[in-house]
């Protein structure tokens, strides 16, 4: 018997799902899909955004923020639009849509910025430039091509990558850390010129969280076990393999938490680092960094054409405004320098606070550069607003520069703020003194001592601050004249010279630069905190010419800032000598040359009357007395005029032999002098070396009663200092001379060789001289008292 076959039943239909499946097999539908899909992204796209907003709170409006926000968007849509695509694809769309936006954005912020040139040349240049200009820009920095090309590469590069590792490979924890590393780079960035970021750094993590809350669920339907059909023993040792490991990560998590919230919690309250201080930012060149010198050029050639200057000034009545180029604050004897910090800026330039109880202009000018050369770009003090040209600015001299330097046709419009201080406050008003202003009231060493008691003269005279400047630019305008043709530099002897030499020899006479830095010089040895401005004064709109180059002081002032004085005399006034209110005291002698005093006979005390006064038994007879008294005057006369000649010749070693070389030559030279003034030619303290040396050789020819052409002059005669006046060789006076102004103008530069000439032209000189006097005034020669007792 055969057994039946078995029966097999159909089992029931399972119940439908109520969402259908999608076409890659995932169940749940479109709406489902999005919500697991757009989390992640939007996430990345918000962190990358809020990097920007923290970046752009340096900067002087919206378009950055604006700008990496879109790179945001624009690098994460295409990794997303391009998820299907191989990996090895991805990269190159990116970059090449990379390339699209970065030519968008560094055509709008040159647009913004109104900068000329070509899209291809700004883009070049800002490749070049980006990464320091944007580290040494002013704050508020503005967005140009070179500081947005690196925040919006930044943050295109960093949406490309996280979007592939979190979208693309799943890691989305790990996908955070480009954005999170962007982040910390725009913090840094940024450092202490801003506020802290409390707001979107709260944003940032809240976001982050979100995005790490939401499932992706690439496959399978939602909240299902990543266990189920696994046979049993195999599922119990997964899971307990996730367990463990997301005990550990909880514990690295907690264990990083203790770690680092104490440390973190410490810098709460500490000043970021700026890593602006690692740039050195722009300098200027050598030749502007002391354009005082060109004022002489400038005076010699009036008529040249400078700028172009078209002015809307918001006060008419003020007149033209006074244009700056340059503010010198460091002056080391030799030379005044710039000695600013100037760090790229925008259009828009910090503002300061206005000086109180200043009235305050608004001024606008249109400058176009003709045959003005260097870096240092003219304006109105204090600019607020530069358009047409890209300029770096020092705020604490409100000074501008071109980098790339000017150029013929550059044309620009600045628009600034002028201050005019109350006078009325400044009367009364004190000067700062301290740290903070000791770069302004540094006095460089080896000030020539006329300087000093010429300034402590005008100090002694006014107390107040304002009495002591206004004293010293009267003192200027009032015994100096102004020339075109005086010789250019403000070193310490060519102000001693413009200050104190002979009128008829070229002193006392130049141009602004002597004069403002003689009062500045003079205002520190005051005790005033002083400058040097160089600038144009025009005196209408239109052409600048180098005429209406102009150099003047500043006196800062406490409450008040910096007040401009005028040292020039006016043109209408004839200047007054100096001699009058000032005539410069000789250094005092060293110990070795003060003159011993003078010894004075003494009278012989009468003798006492009595009965021996007849000549009786009890005393010396008269004639004895007279005898006795007349040698004693004898021999006191002989005493007398052997100290005399010991103490001249004393006298005569220490000038001669004692002391460096220029002490020994400037001690030859008043050995000619004594002599001179021994033979009955004095010469004046306003006489210059080849003056005195041209009297001297007179004098010498009349008292030996011969022709000038026919008086011996042995001995080399050469000397590049002095020149003998036309008509005559020259002769050994000249040398001495010459040797006399080295040490003046050059000094340390004698030599012991050149000091030992001196002495010997000297002491031959004086002894020709005495030679040529008759017997008795030879005597009185080496015995008068005067050299021991005259000063100069």
């Amino acid at each position: 018997m055969g057994r039946d076959p078995p029966v097999v039943t159909a089992a029931p239909p399972r119940p439908a799902v109520d969402t259908p499946a999608g076409p890659d097999g995932a169940p749940g539908g479109l709406p489902a899909r999005v919500l697991r899909a757009v989390p992640v992204p939007l996430a990345l796209i918000v962190m990358i955004a809020l990097a920007g907003v923290v970046l752009g709170r340096v900067y002087a409006d919206p378009l950055l923020t604006r700008l990496t926000a879109g790179a945001a968007v624009g690098s994460v849509l295409v990794s997303v639009a391009a998820r299907r695509l191989p990996s090895w694809l991805v990269a190159p769309l990116s970059v090449a849509a990379l390339a699209g936006w970065t030519l968008l954005s560094l055509r709008l912020a040159a647009s913004h910025a109104a900068l000329p040139g070509g899209l291809g040349e700004v883009a070049a240049d800002a490749a070049r430039n980006a990464i320091p200009r944007l580290l040494t820009a002013m704050i508020p920095v503005e967005p140009s091509p070179d500081t947005v090309l690196v925040p919006v590469v930044a943050a295109w590069l960093t949406g490309l990558a996280a979007a592939e590792v979190a979208l693309r490979a799943g890691r989305v924890l790990l996908g955070y850390l480009p954005p999170v590393l962007l982040y910390a780079g725009a913090l840094y960035v940024v450092g202490p010129n801003a506020g802290p970021a409390v707001g979107p750094t709260v944003v940032f993590a809240a976001v982050a969280a979100v995005g790490l809350a939401v499932p992706a669920g690439r496959h399978g339907p939602a909240g299902a076990d990543p266990v189920a059909g696994l046979a049993p023993a195999v599922r119990a040792a997964v899971r307990l393999r996730l367990l463990a490991a997301s005990a550990a990560g909880v514990a690295v998590v907690v264990a990083l938490a203790a770690l680092l919230a104490p440390v973190v919690a410490g810098q709460v309250d500490s000043r970021p680092v700026d890593p602006r201080r690692y740039v050195e930012p722009p300098q200027v060149e050598s030749l502007d960094e002391n354009p005082l010198i060109r004022i002489s050029g400038w005076a010699l050639n009036p008529d040249q054409k400078l700028l172009d200057v078209r002015t809307e000034a918001g006060a008419a009545d003020a007149g033209p405004p006074r244009i700056r180029l340059a503010v010198l604050s460091d002056y080391d004897g030799v030379t005044w320098r710039v000695g600013a910090t100037y760090r790229n800026a925008g259009r828009i330039l910090p503002a300061g606070e206005p000086t109180p109880g200043a009235t305050t202009d608004p001024v606008r000018q249109e400058i176009t550069v003709a045959d003005l050369t260097g870096k240092l770009l003219p304006a109105v003090p204090t600019p607020r607003e530069v358009t047409g040209a890209r300029v770096a600015y020092d705020p604490a001299t409100g000074t501008l520069i071109r980098p790339e330097g000017l150029a013929p046709g550059l044309r620009y419009t600045v628009a600034s703020v002028r201050e005019r201080p109350d006078m009325n406050l400044i009367s009364t008003a004190n000067v700062p003194a301290g740290d903070a202003v000791a770069r302004v009231l540094r006095v460089a060493d080896g000030a020539p001592e006329q300087l000093r008691r010429l300034a402590t003269q005008l100090a002694e005279e006014n107390g107040a601050p304002y009495a002591r400047a206004t004293a010293i630019a009267d003192f200027l305008a009032e015994h100096y004249r102004v020339t075109a043709d005086a010789p250019s530099g403000h070193a310490y002897p060519n102000l001693a010279f413009f200050l104190f030499g002979p009128r008829n020899g070229g002193g006392q006479r130049g141009t602004s630069e002597q004069f403002a830095a003689s009062f500045a010089v003079l205002g520190r040895l005051a005790g005033l905190p002083t400058r040097v401005v160089v600038g144009f004064e025009p005196k209408a709109d239109g052409p600048v010419r180098a005429a209406d180059a102009y150099a003047w002081p500043e006196v800062l002032f406490e409450g008040a800032g910096w007040v401009p004085f005028d040292p020039m005399p006016r043109p209408d006034e004839q200047p007054r000598p100096v001699e009058e209110d000032f005539r410069p005291k000789p250094e005092d002698p060293p110990p070795s040359e003060v003159p011993a005093p003078t010894v004075e006979p003494t009278a012989t005390p009468p003798a006492a009357a009595g009965p021996d006064e007849r000549g009786g038994p009890g005393g010396p007879g008269t004639p004895v007395l007279v005898g006795g008294g007349v040698g004693g005057l004898v021999l006191l006369a002989g005493g007398l005029l052997l100290v005399l000649a010991t103490l001249r010749r004393n006298l005569t070693r220490t000038r001669l032999a004692q002391g460096d070389p220029g002490r020994r030559i400037a001690g030859a030279w008043r050995e000619l002098t004594d002599a001179l003034r021994l033979a009955g030619h004095p010469v004046g303290a306003d006489l210059s070396a080849a003056e005195v040396a041209e009297r001297a050789y007179r004098a010498l020819a009349e008292a030996q009663a011969a022709p000038p052409a026919q008086v011996p002059a042995p001995g080399p005669v050469r000397s590049p200092g002095a020149e003998p006046m036309a008509g005559r060789p020259a002769g050994p006076v000249d040398e001495l001379a010459g040797l006399l102004n080295q040490v003046a103008f050059a000094p340390g530069t004698a030599t012991p060789a050149q000091a030992e000439r001196a002495a010997a032209l000297a002491t031959g000189y004086a002894a020709a001289l005495r030679a040529a006097r008759p017997g008795w005034r030879r005597l009185l020669w080496t015995v008068h008292p005067g050299p021991l007792r005259w000063r100069r």
